[in-house]
């Protein structure tokens, strides 16, 4: 009788581990799933015909997406016309609710959302997200987005004039019930002229003399500060650095569960976003890169950093907040702007987001200015004809 049992067991031992499936995304992508339907709201041309597209006046909401029950958006895709420059994608707001909730979970501008700074169009190419050909011009979002009790995604149009052609496709899985543990996505943009170097000037590298010491996170920059249980994936980062001198020595600081002092502490931005040395070059890997940098002299002008937590994300349990320093001891005036990504285990409000002519971007500063600056110098000498300028 125990021999039997004991064949038994070993016999459903051997079965259990023949139908194991293998550790891999594409293994998981054989398998077949069962209560699950694939859904598509799109803005395809009801008559028929091909005019496969909405219009967003200006200073119109309109929503885009509106379902009730359980499912998973796994594929969001938006173009429109014009194109940047005519039509200014970061005065374009998109909000995501989840499960009923009267306010949003995700608030941004759309080009930062997807990747594209300043109204400004370019390639972009991450797992999650992408800005593909022509351009840029294909806005593209393969985060999950679970949601038990419906989902709404709204698109406003700030830009002063009427978006023409607004096309688009929310794919989704519709489900009787969510898998457990299902997270909200959330997302936030943050903007902020950052500047607080005091009397002791713009002093990186020690050009000015000897550098202080940030202890405190006092006057970081803040890429999201979030109350609840979840995890932290990743973040789209634009800097305007209106100096030569290399943007990048701020630390990365991340505050966790209510952590007086940083739970996380990098060694320098280009550290955090995986890279080395002050880098210039345009580089794109799935989970983090340069896909926008500046073409003028040392590092001044405009660079686009992202990194996307896809096997390491950042836990917590009760708080989250990611902070960065914009030059060492926040000695830098830089125009920032960021998009934060992020699940928690229910839907929650994000902060406000800052208005129209506070996300407005800073001019570019061109050779002129520099001219102007010296000139302005040099009368500062007497304009004596031999100075030089070091």
């Amino acid at each position: 009788m125990k021999t039997s049992i004991t064949i038994a067991l070993l016999c459903a031992i051997a079965i259990g581990a023949q139908a194991q499936t293998p550790a891999s995304d594409l293994a998981a992508l054989s398998q077949i799933q069962t209560g699950m339907t694939s859904k598509r709201i799109s803005s395809y041309d009801r008559s028929g015909g091909n005019d496969d597209f909405i219009r967003i006046e200006n200073n119109e909401k309109k929503i885009i997406f509106d379902v009730k029950g359980a499912g998973i958006i796994n594929h969001i895709w938006i173009t429109m016309a014009p194109h940047p420059g005519a039509l200014n994608r970061n005065n374009i707001i998109i909000r995501m609710y989840w499960d009923g909730k009267a306010e949003p979970s995700v608030v941004s501008p759309i080009g930062p959302f997807f990747g594209q700074g300043w109204d400004e169009s370019y390639e972009f190419s991450s797992l999650p997200l992408i800005a593909g050909p022509d351009r840029g011009k294909g806005l593209v979002s393969y985060f999950s987005m679970p949601f038990a009790n419906g989902a709404r995604i709204e698109i406003e149009n700030e830009t002063g004039r009427a978006i023409d052609n607004f096309y688009y496709y929310v794919d989704y899985v519709e489900m009787d019930k969510l898998p457990p543990n299902s997270g909200r996505f959330h997302s936030w943009y943050n903007k902020q002229l950052a500047g607080s170097a005091g009397d002791g000037g713009e002093n990186e590298w020690g050009i000015l003399g000897k550098t202080g010491n940030n202890t405190t996170g006092k006057d970081n920059y803040l890429f999201a500060d979030i109350k609840g249980k979840g995890h932290f994936v990743g973040v789209n980062y634009y800097v305007h650095c209106p100096t030569p001198v290399w943007y990048g020595e701020g630390d990365d600081m991340i505050y966790i569960d209510g952590a007086s002092t940083p739970t996380l502490h990098g060694t320098g931005t280009e550290d955090y976003f995986n890279t080395a040395f002050c880098p210039k070059n345009i580089f794109q890997h799935a989970y983090y890169g340069y896909p926008r940098v500046n073409n003028d002299m040392g590092w001044l002008g405009r660079t686009h950093l992202y990194r996307f937590h896809i096997t390491d994300p950042l836990y917590f349990s009760k708080s989250f907040k990611f902070t960065i320093e914009h030059g060492h001891n926040n000695v830098l005036t830089l125009d920032l702007a960021s998009v934060a990504y992020w699940y928690q285990s229910e839907a929650t409000a994000v902060p406000a987001i800052p208005g129209k002519e506070a996300r407005a971007p800073k001019p570019m500063i061109n050779i002129g200015d520099f001219h102007k600056w010296r000139n302005e110098w040099r009368k500062s000498k007497g304009n004596d004809p031999q100075l030089w300028g070091n």
